[in-house]
């Protein structure tokens, strides 16, 4: 028997986060495990009138590619893929795996080779979702291995994923757009300032953020959201920061890493675990060793860490920034092939903006 939030998750993609409309053709991407929510979301933009798409993948795939393909294949990009980057009006990635370590053995060289060559993919779309050509979606469907992850049984991770999305309020969508309503104060004085120093334990970084666009993240591009985030100014970063929870890439951990800048750029990194992935993703190109985003995670219904950066990073009381690509609608201006979230705790920390105290223990003061 189908869950009936699936079906309201459906309805909030289709008409919420997507605004499907007649004629749009629409992308939908993911695995076979995502089937229930699949086969929801085309009927549902079949009934807002829009062209769907849906390309299903096998789990295990991603294995037989860096485990089978030569350099250059690895750095192959088919036509078709550079041709539908271009043409959908909608797209929606629905991420459900069966294996979410499957990738835990495979040479960081051979993933950064092939990151690096479809960096066209990530950037492009960021440019047309910012220009208003692309809609564009990220969720999640629940799965045995998120929530193993999670360190949650299957029944009570579906319960927090759709808590998480808001299904199970009476009018989801209006839900968030409440929550863009009250996130609206954060962007609005963020955007008065121009230095932000966050202070935390073995944290003390400063960046600036004058003349950049932060964006009220509201459950549209994320499902689900709660954050506000800009693109800092690219050389501003001085400082340090320990990011206290593990930052996963690919299924991979890298644990207790903290980072050193100066003039914006990454100059020490270190990590008690996973050393050689941090440094491989540093070594992407250029753009890897710069912020391309800074962000305040303030969804109090996101409690706690589940190895899926959909959720933790939008976890109250938490920052995060991100190593490599800057989303063009923020005014960032670095380059990457990379966009990679690592998320510190502030609970016990505090943030000024301009000097003024604007955030203490894990919430904003304004």
């Amino acid at each position: 028997m189908l869950d009936p939030r699936v079906s309201k998750m459906a309805d909030v993609l289709v008409n919420y986060c997507l605004e499907l409309k007649p004629g749009d053709t629409f992308l939908m991407a993911g695995t076979s495990l995502a089937a229930p929510l699949i086969r929801e979301t085309y009927r549902a933009a079949f009934r807002a009138g829009a062209h769907p798409v849906v390309r299903v993948s096998l789990p295990g795939l991603d294995e037989i590619l860096y485990a089978e393909a030569s350099a250059e294949q690895l750095q192959f990009v088919p036509r078709i893929t550079r041709e539908e980057v271009e043409f959908f009006d909608a797209r929606l990635v629905i991420q459900a795996a069966q294996n979410t370590r499957s990738l835990s053995g495979v040479d960081p060289q051979r993933m950064t080779l092939h990151q690096a060559a479809m960096g066209f993919m990530g950037r492009r779309l960021m440019e047309r979702s910012a220009s208003g050509e692309l809609r564009r979606c990220l969720t999640l469907f629940p799965t045995e291995a998120h929530a193993q992850d999670a360190e949650m049984s299957l029944a009570d991770y579906e319960n927090f994923v759709f808590e998480s999305c808001l299904l199970d309020q009476p009018d989801p969508a209006q839900a968030w757009r409440n929550v863009r309503a009250e996130q609206q104060r954060i962007v609005d004085y963020l955007t008065a300032h121009d230095t932000i120093h966050i202070v935390a334990p073995c944290t003390d970084i400063t960046y600036r953020v004058g003349g950049r666009t932060w964006l009220n993240s509201d459950g549209k591009r994320n499902f689900p959201s709660g954050e506000v985030f800009t693109g800092p100014i690219e050389d501003s970063a001085e400082g340090h920061v320990r990011f206290t929870y593990p930052a996963i890439y690919n299924g991979r951990e890298v644990e207790d890493v903290r980072l050193t800048f100066e003039a914006g750029k990454v100059v020490d990194a270190t990590a008690s675990r996973g050393q050689e992935l941090l440094l491989a993703m540093l070594e992407t190109d250029p753009g890897a060793r710069f912020l391309g985003e800074v962000a305040f995670g303030l969804n109090s219904g996101i409690r706690r860490f589940t190895r899926n950066i959909l959720f933790d990073e939008k976890i109250g009381g938490t920052m995060h920034m991100a190593l490599g690509r800057s989303y063009p609608d923020s005014g960032g201006k670095n380059d990457s092939a990379i966009h990679w979230d690592l998320i510190c705790d502030l609970r016990d920390g505090e943030v000024t903006a301009d000097g003024d105290v604007c955030y203490r223990a894990g919430k904003f003061l304004i």
